[in-house]
């Protein structure tokens, strides 16, 4: 399933990156992404369900699985993320990671 996907902190580093699921379970998600990231690290990220009115947003915590390169033309990396804890956003709160 591809849904937006923004990832809001690496670590203990605060970023803003716009990212693409490939699939999504209860435990986890994996996405395409344009950059490696660090096997082990906490990662903090949203999910948009974009195919609902007004969109439904979903902010996540999780550990980094696996992060290996692939032959793509659409993002060097695929990725794979626990989803440890979950939480809906409000439109208020959702505004405030795109500012960031």
């Amino acid at each position: 399933m591809r849904l937006p996907l923004q990832i809001i902190q690496l670590g203990a580093a605060k970023v803003n990156r716009m990212e693409q699921t490939l699939d999504i379970s209860s435990g986890g998600v994996c996405f395409l992404s344009h950059e490696t990231i660090e096997v082990g690290d906490r990662i903090e990220y949203v999910i948009t369900l974009s195919a609902s009115n007004p969109p439904v947003r979903i902010r996540c915590l999780g550990k980094v699985l696996r992060s290996q390169s692939q032959d793509s033309f659409e993002a060097p990396f695929e990725v794979a993320v626990t989803m440890e804890r979950y939480q809906f956003v409000s439109p208020r709160e959702a505004a405030s990671f795109a500012a960031a």
